[in-house]
């Protein structure tokens, strides 16, 4: 075999490489789900809870394209029909006015950073 010496070793180090993120994760705690406070007082969101756990954020900036680009301003749920204001703060933060219960806990545990509250002002919860 030619050049044995070199290709071997070549093959070692790429395949560790190629398995770091595996092997550096054994042993580390699995994901799990964080609890949500829910609201108490409202039964469904503007759509399903499997369709905003997926989609919340493409919906909120389709939102805010159509509505500050295009003029838009209500939403028909494609859940129960009913038009909602295209609005953070006139409609979801009606439910979920504690930031730190709710928004916080699910983008802490996937480590993203939303920029919602660059303009938006947070909520600060039911006293």
């Amino acid at each position: 075999m030619y050049h044995a010496n070199k290709i071997i070793p070549g093959l070692v180090i790429f395949g560790l490489l190629m398995t770091f993120p595996f092997w550096f994760n054994i042993g580390s705690a699995a994901y799990s789900t964080p609890e949500l406070v829910l609201p108490e007082d409202h039964e469904f969101c503007v759509e399903s809870v499997e369709y905003m756990r997926a989609e919340h954020m493409s919906m909120l900036n389709e939102w805010r394209d159509a509505y500050v680009r295009d003029g838009y301003g209500e939403y028909q749920s494609m859940l129960t029909g009913q038009m909602y204001p295209m609005s953070l703060t006139k409609t979801c933060m009606n439910c979920h006015n504690n930031k730190e219960e709710f928004c916080d806990r699910c983008h802490a545990s996937v480590s993203v950073d939303p920029y919602c509250w660059d303009c938006h002002i947070e909520p600060q919860g039911v006293e």
